[in-house]
């Protein structure tokens, strides 16, 4: 099995900056593309950022230049930087890694329990 267990969230003021961490553990062979969604409430799901093996980065327009992915293969962990926070960022945060747990096993995607980031104006 595996686990992802996120850290990291919380409440901030505008302006002000928040480091989202995603540790995966369990059976893991391989990690493919590691990223982080979001939830507003009413609002769907929507993709922040993700970030490949070889570490080539997708970010949505609303958090290009403010928010940078980062992982740590040895770690098997992502990280969220989140500078210039709005309240529009405000949501619950979800940590989705797609990963190998065997050699020929398929690639399957796994997902965090979510974090709640809130940001005050």
């Amino acid at each position: 099995q595996v686990q992802l267990v996120e850290s990291g969230g919380g409440l901030v003021q505008a302006g002000g900056s928040l480091r989202l961490s995603c540790a995966a553990s369990g059976s893991i062979f391989g990690i493919n593309v590691m990223g982080w969604y979001r939830q507003a409430p009413g609002k769907q799901r929507e993709l922040v950022a993700r970030i490949t093996s070889i570490r080539s980065t997708n970010y949505a327009n609303s958090v290009k230049g403010r928010f940078t992915i980062s992982r740590d293969n040895a770690k098997n962990t992502v990280y969220l930087q989140m500078n210039s926070l709005k309240p529009e960022d405000t949501g619950v945060y979800y940590c989705n890694v797609d990963l190998w747990s065997a050699a020929y096993s398929p690639l399957s995607s796994y997902w965090g329990q979510g974090t709640q980031v809130t940001v005050s104006s």
